[in-house]
Order: C-alpha cells, then sequence, then structure tokens
C-alpha cells in the first residue's frame, strides 16, 4: 500500500488521484478529519495523523509498502528547523517500526544547500533523514510553483498591480503542481527507482514581469509587477501571519533564490523538464480561482503564501 503524508495538499491530493486511477492501494494520511470525505471519495484509504504525534504515525505506516513524504510548514512556527528536524525523527522511528520498503520524498530545487537558504533547508534535512535506514530512497525537486502567483489574484483583479519579493525581470525555474504530482505518483509506482534525485523544471524560466503578462493576458486587463522593497517585506509577512522565525526563513530562502542559489544541482541529478507553461497554468487556473467564493478563496490564499520559493 503507497501512504501519502499530506494527502489534503495540492501536491499530495493529486498524487492520491493518479495512484488510484492507476488502481494503486493507496491510504491518505491527514491531520484535518473534516478533509476526509473528499479523499475517500476517490477510493483510498484514509487515516488522521499529525507529523509531530509518533504513536498516530506509527499505527498510519503499519500497511504501507512506500510512503510518500514531505517537510509540512505553516508559516506559524516558532522554530521552523527545529520543529522540521523533530517531524523528521518522528519519520524515521515510524519507519522503523513499519513494513515499508521505499521512500518518495518531495524535496525542493536548492535543496543541496545544507544552510543558507532558509525554508530550502527544510529539503536538505528531508533528503537526509533517512540516511543508512533499510529503505529505498528518491527524491524530487520541483522548482518554484505557478500556484504560488495566484494568491495575488484578487491584488491583480482589484488594482492591476502584481506585488512580488523578487526583481521583476529575475528569471527562474517554474513548474506546475499538478505535474508535479503526476511525475511522483510514476516514481512511486516504479520499482526499480534508488537513490535517484530528480530536479523538475519546465519548459522555460519565469520572471515577475512574466507572469504579470500571464495575468495580463487572462484577465484582458493590464497587470504591472512592482517589486515590494527590501524593508517592507518583514512587515508584509508579519501582517498575513507569519512568526517571527518563518519571517527570517523566508526572506533568506528569498535572498538566496536572488542570489542565484536556487536553481538545478545538476550534478548526480536527473534532470527532468516538465510540459506546462506559464500561460496555460493562468489560463486554465484564473477562471477556477475566480469562482472560488470568498470564505474558501482567504483560506487557499493564506496555505498558498507558505510555499517554498524554490518549490
Amino acid at each position: 500500500m503507497d501512504i501519502i503524508l499530506g494527502a489534503s495538499g495540492q501536491v499530495g491530493s493529486g498524487i492520491v488521484n493518479h495512484l488510484m486511477e492507476k488502481g494503486a492501494s493507496v491510504k491518505a494520511i491527514i491531520r484535518d478529519e473534516k478533509k476526509a470525505p473528499q479523499l475517500e471519495k476517490t477510493g483510498a484509504k484514509v487515516a488522521i495523523a499529525d507529523a509531530n504525534d509518533l504513536p498516530a504515525l506509527v499505527a498510519a505506516f503499519q500497511d504501507g509498502s512506500t510512503l510518500f513524504a514531505l517537510t509540512p510548514e505553516s508559516g506559524h512556527e516558532r522554530n521552523v528547523i527545529g520543529e522540521t528536524t523533530d517531524i523528521l525523527e518522528n519519520y524515521r522511528k515510524a519507519l522503523a517500526h513499519s513494513p515499508i520498503k521505499k521512500v518518495v520524498g518531495l524535496s525542493s530545487i536548492g535543496a543541496q544547500y545544507e544552510s543558507g537558504t532558509g525554508n530550502l533547508v527544510m529539503s536538505y534535512l528531508l533528503e537526509h533523514a533517512f540516511t543508512a535506514m533499510p529503505v529505498k530512497q528518491i527524491f524530487v525537486r520541483p522548482a518554484y510553483y505557478f500556484s504560488n502567483w495566484m494568491m495575488y489574484l484578487e491584488t491583480v483583479k482589484e488594482t492591476g498591480v502584481l506585488p512580488t519579493f523578487f526583481p521583476v525581470d529575475l528569471s527562474i525555474p517554474m513548474v506546475s503542481p499538478e505535474e508535479v504530482a503526476a511525475f511522483v505518483a510514476n516514481v512511486i509506482q516504479k520499482e526499480d527507482e534508488d537513490g535517484k534525485i530528480f530536479e523538475l523544471t519546465g519548459p522555460s524560466t519565469y520572471s515577475s514581469n512574466d507572469v504579470a503578462k500571464a495575468f495580463s493576458e487572462a484577465l484582458g486587463k493590464e497587470v504591472k509587477a512592482v517589486q515590494t522593497p527590501r524593508e517592507e517585506w518583514e512587515s508584509t509577512l508579519r501582517g498575513i501571519g507569519f512568526s517571527p522565525d518563518a519571517i527570517r526563513n523566508f526572506v533568506e530562502m528569498t535572498q538566496a533564490v536572488i542570489a542565484g542559489k536556487a536553481v538545478p544541482e545538476k550534478n548526480g541529478t536527473v534532470q527532468v523538464e516538465l510540459k506546462t507553461t506559464l500561460s496555460e497554468y493562468i489560463k486554465q487556473h484564473v477562471p477556477l480561482q475566480i469562482a472560488i467564493p470568498p470564505v474558501a478563496k482567504t483560506k487557499t490564499r493564506k496555505r498558498t503564501t507558505t510555499k517554498k520559493a524554490a518549490a
């Protein structure tokens, strides 16, 4: 059975859907039982377990053969790296008491650096969490998600301005999270893969200016990308509920992206180019976002804000 952590997230839920379509046996692990009915509709088995609850993880892993693992973040952590280390230790302990023989981890472009990259260090820790354990290990490093830009949709519609922490002409690799989910599902089902790190990029790199242009085309109005001044980063993040340590790590990560560290390592890794373009993604998702009721839209917006800058 494939055990999928974070199964209610955009990538996790996509993995569950792809695996179920292929007739796999799947257990979706979530923290909020209110989200269980939607996953149960796919035919997947659902278990409630928080990453900080070791006994619940041990119970959830008992009938598994493959584990999809990730490092959850909310933006509210008091100690981002410390809490990540604790969660990964729980994964290790739960694995040691399970029949699971393969781990597929959702990492991030830029995970090759042990320090100095803020939230991306979480992915470095994930890639080294299961060393010496008797399990196959495969890690997938996606680039920056197109979906991260969707949190600005209301602002874009109302003001014609796309806020960005990046220089407006800085081009970075970006990908569709739906394609990432499909790729991970395929990796989970391949029995002969071990010890590989896949780096996923799109058909091109894109800048904030490119994103603004894509919004312009999708909305039929002029949109301009405007960089948020460095002196306003902390107050902006504080305003959407980030904790002091989450702010520190997000800022460090953003600076690492600007410095060119959030790029494929291309050293002992497998390069994969996904197909969806930025323009295609925005055109597909803008109508969907507009249709979401205001309350749901606010929740999506807050959750998306915590996504890694290179994932």
